[in-house]
């Protein structure tokens, strides 16, 4: 669980969807629908990061008030008060971060700028790896296969 998220990155990557502050919901959600996602970040066109767009944002701010998403542009509803994270953050201080602030995505920063996001999904799928792992591990030194490397 001391895994650098920069760890993570390498296998996931680093390619991060964007939208621009002012793309509809609409298309928004289209993007977000076209990559299987759950959030987009919002960046101007600077590429600096100005917010995040999410699923949560969807319901709460378009469903729920019945906004229009085809009118309504992103940077009206999108969330601004980011948490962000670096490369060197470990799997566990994200895990503390997504339980502590409720969040399910993180974009990650190198000096200041996007370098990657990473999702509770990509937290959970790197802790059952590890988990399969150890779990080959000790049916393979339990039937003499291997030694356990300590």
């Amino acid at each position: 669980m001391n895994t650098p998220l920069s760890h993570i990155l390498s296998q996931k990557g680093t390619a991060v969807t964007t939208v621009t502050a002012s793309t509809s919901v609409s298309d928004a959600v289209q993007v977000m629908n076209q990559f299987h996602i759950g959030a987009v970040l919002v960046m101007d066109t600077g590429n600096n990061l100005l917010g995040i767009f999410t699923e949560r944002d969807v319901l709460s701010r378009i469903v729920a008030k019945g906004a229009d998403p085809a009118t309504t542009e992103v940077q009206s509803v999108m969330t601004t008060e980011l948490i962000t994270t670096t490369h060197n953050t470990t799997v566990e201080e994200a895990m503390s971060l997504f339980m502590d602030q409720r969040i399910r995505h993180l974009p990650v920063l190198d000096q200041g700028t996007v370098s990657g996001i990473i999702s509770i999904g990509d937290i959970n799928r790197r802790l059952l790896e590890e988990k399969l792992q150890e779990a080959h591990q000790l049916r393979s030194y339990i039937h003499g296969d291997v030694s356990l490397a300590v």
